[in-house]
């Protein structure tokens, strides 16, 4: 087990291809602003922690899932609900609601309960009130349905988890995150993990070697920091 902390004390990690395909690169460490900002920073991310004080376990995968904004391919469900403008969407206007929200929603019996738990969501907050962590949400008749939330840095958005109570609600927050990505130069989303329905929308495996190459470059552009609502 890797301590993650610098003989001065200060947040540190092995660098990410030392990890296996799977991603499992460290475990310790705490959820603190500077080692998340850190992390992120360097393609890696907490997913899981177990005991009590939770022992975080942090990851890398190779390859990694990208969804780039050009290449988002919203299906006729989809398009439907935007057509129709059937939810109001927001940015930043809920954040700890969806968080909550997320840690509710099913995982496969194999992955165990969510690891969104009440440390998770105070250091995600936090991250929130710093300006680092956005949510998309959506509303229908005044009540949030659907939402995702994620971190930014530079030109990335490192999506965490999305919800939905309604049909389509969490894709047409994605729909939103895509358009705002787009509109201010933004050169990913980052998924983490493959999934069917990911893959569906337009999002590719990308090899960590060249991830890395690609968060270097976007890493170099300015953070829009801050509340998001702001912003658009």
């Amino acid at each position: 087990m890797s301590i993650l902390l610098t003989e001065e004390g200060e947040p540190w990690f092995p660098h990410p291809e030392m990890a296996p395909s799977h991603g499992y690169l460290a475990a310790g460490g705490d959820l603190t602003p500077q080692r998340l900002v850190l992390a992120y920073s360097n393609g890696i991310f907490p997913w899981e922690a177990s005991g009590e004080p939770r022992l975080w376990r942090w990851f890398s995968p190779d390859p990694r899932f990208l969804l780039f904004p050009d290449e988002f391919k919203p299906n006729r469900y989809l398009k439907a609900a935007l057509r129709k403008e059937i939810f109001e969407v927001r940015i930043d206007t809920n954040y700890e609601a969806v968080m909550r929200a997320c840690a509710k929603v099913p995982r496969p019996t194999d992955m165990g309960e969510s690891w969104i738990e009440e440390d998770m969501i105070e250091a995600y907050c936090q991250m929130h009130g710093l300006g680092l962590a956005h949510s998309f949400e959506t509303y229908l008749d005044g009540k949030l349905v659907g939402g995702l939330y994620g971190l930014s840095i530079g030109a990335a958005f490192f999506g965490e988890s999305m919800f939905y109570y309604e049909p389509e609600a969490s894709r047409v927050a994605l729909s939103a995150l895509v358009d705002f990505c787009r509109s201010k130069g933004f050169h990913f989303i980052d998924c983490q993990q493959e999934t069917p329905h990911m893959e569906r929308l337009g999002g590719r495996a990308v090899p960590r070697k060249e991830f890395l190459k690609l968060l270097k470059k976007s890493g170099q552009a300015r953070t829009i920091q801050g509340t998001w609502a702001v912003a658009e």
